[in-house]
């Protein structure tokens, strides 16, 4: 069997987690968060991160650092995980959902601003696949209309949008917040584990409250306050140390990792590109402000039914590939919410949209095997 996705060890793992554990201090925020906390901080000059136990809880952070109270409306794609809607919901949000452009599954940027209203708060665009949405044009609507926006950036660790101005800029730096995502799915990997960018200073002190359920408890660690106490809301979000072992273990081999993703990437495209133009099937489509960090790679047919005879043909080949997302709008918990708007690009990834397998041990012979089933 080749399967979709098997986790990728670098062979450090299992030696720093015995270390976190030899040091005494397992709980959260020991040595290895911190190491990954400088890291992500110097590589791609986030101005503050901070691990959490998934994307979710970095998400869930976000929704209580912007202050969503029940009625404000949040915008985002419906082609979406439900975390990224869940979050907002949580605390009382109503979701305005975006339909996904056509040459991609992110969200279409031009539609975002017509559902903008006095009960607006924030938009977070996906960077599905990886692939950086139009950031100069989120980033104009939410500052004309004095929004927030929080990336949802699970997927999208190590890549950049490239602006108006063709300066590169890493996904994660550029909305008021970002959520990642190290699921055993995701490029790097901590098994579960997740990290909230800050990119807002005046949102600095108070998510490092949030985050040490409520007090101020890291403050107290540094020296600047006497005693801690609780003095906000807040949660368990932080890791511990023992994830962050594992995940620094990953980081130190970040270039490795992708450089072979990018690799199978590029077998897969160059291997399909004749036979998908042939049979009207679409391959990813990188735009011109983005650049590839190899996270998946789909094809998008012309219907169900051919997606289904593909997935049936490599299940009987012991070659497991999957669909992604269900359209969040229709989905049995809040399409009685829905505006009732049709979000056609949405329901068409859906219903058409193919995963092949995908990962960093998978080896080029397997690749070409999948790729000769696909033409057969």
């Amino acid at each position: 069997m080749i399967p979709f996705n098997k986790p990728h060890l670098t062979g450090k793992e299992a030696h720093y987690i015995y270390d976190a554990v030899r040091s005494g201090k397992i709980s959260g925020n020991g040595k290895y968060t911190k190491l990954c906390h400088e890291f992500f901080e110097d590589k791609y000059n986030y101005q503050k991160c901070l691990l959490t136990t998934s994307c979710t809880d970095a998400l869930e952070m976000a929704s209580i650092l912007i202050d969503i109270q029940p009625g404000d409306e949040v915008i985002m794609p419906s082609y979406t995980f439900v975390s990224t809607a869940n979050a907002f919901i949580l605390r009382g949000a109503v979701i305005k959902f975006v339909d996904s452009r056509k040459d991609h599954p992110g969200i279409d940027e031009s539609k975002i601003e017509e559902l903008i209203n006095d009960k607006t708060k924030a938009i977070i665009p996906v960077h599905y696949a990886g692939v950086a949405c139009d950031m100069d044009i989120i980033m104009d609507i939410a500052k004309k209309h004095n929004l927030f926006v929080i990336e949802d950036a699970a997927q999208a660790i190590d890549n950049y949008f490239i602006d108006k101005n063709g300066i590169k800029k890493p996904l994660g730096s550029i909305g008021h917040l970002a959520a990642f995502s190290f699921h055993e799915t995701k490029n790097i990997i901590s098994g579960e584990g997740g990290m909230l960018v800050i990119n807002d200073e005046r949102f600095i002190e108070r998510a490092e409250i949030i985050w040490e359920k409520g007090t101020n408890r890291s403050a107290f660690f540094r020296g600047e306050v006497d005693k801690y106490g609780w003095v906000d809301v807040g949660s368990s979000f932080l890791p511990s140390d023992i994830i962050a072992a594992f995940l620094y273990a990953q980081l130190e081999e970040l270039s490795i990792i992708q450089n072979r993703r990018i690799e199978i990437w590029k077998i897969y495209y160059d291997g399909l590109k004749d036979w998908a133009t042939k049979n009207d099937v679409k391959l990813p489509s990188l735009p011109k402000f983005s650049t590839n960090n190899a996270h998946m790679f789909y094809m998008v047919f012309e219907s169900i039914d051919e997606r289904n005879k593909i997935i049936n043909k490599l299940k009987a080949k012991n070659i497991l590939s999957v669909f992604h997302y269900l359209s969040l709008h229709k989905s049995p918990f809040y399409k009685s919410k829905h505006d009732g708007r049709t979000l056609e690009n949405s329901d068409n990834y859906s219903d058409r949209l193919l995963r092949l397998p995908f990962y960093v041990e998978l080896t080029n012979p397997e690749i070409d095997t999948i790729i000769q089933v696909i033409k057969s």
